[in-house]
């Protein structure tokens, strides 16, 4: 696996790797506030390509912010 190159693409707030194997793995560089993890936010993923890695992390952001909302409507 490599980090971030010249030619890895970025996603602000995570840090990518592209494994030897082609395959995207992307890591938050904070963790989730708890509310979002039990709501299913992952601060970890994976996918074949950058897109559908980018699109994964869109959805673990939905889900938090999400989460936080209803956290703040319910408080």
């Amino acid at each position: 696996m490599h980090n971030n190159t010249p030619t890895t693409p970025v996603i602000p707030g995570w840090r990518l790797i592209i494994s030897d194997a082609g395959r995207f793995w992307a890591f938050r560089n904070h963790l989730f506030p708890r509310v979002a993890v039990r709501a299913g936010a992952q601060s970890a993923v994976d996918a074949d390509t950058f897109d559908e890695v980018q699109a994964v992390i869109a959805e673990q952001e939905e889900t938090a912010r999400v989460a936080a909302l209803v956290e703040e409507v319910t408080s």
